[in-house]
């Protein structure tokens, strides 16, 4: 589920930087629009969550890492009993 979450994050990021992309765009020059900055803003407030849900995962233990080059680093008692 927390997953889930930080892809739609991560695609509402990309919707959010796209649409800043077009108001920059679209509102060259016109000192009136406030577009982008606004898309700004959402952008900034959408990172905040994406990063307050990734140390909410790292936190509670839901998101980890299972990377094959840190297998090496965990101690194995299985290993150690077994020589014994």
């Amino acid at each position: 589920m927390l997953k889930a979450v930080i892809v739609l994050l991560m695609l509402a990021l990309v919707a959010s930087l796209g649409s800043g992309f077009y108001f920059l765009m679209k509102d060259q020059g016109d000192k009136t629009q406030r577009r982008t900055m606004h898309s700004l803003g959402v952008r900034l407030t959408l990172a905040i969550c994406l990063v307050a849900v990734i140390v909410y995962g790292v936190a509670t233990g839901q998101l980890g890492h299972g990377n094959p080059w840190d297998a090496g680093l965990k101690t194995d008692t299985s290993r150690q009993s077994s020589s014994e």
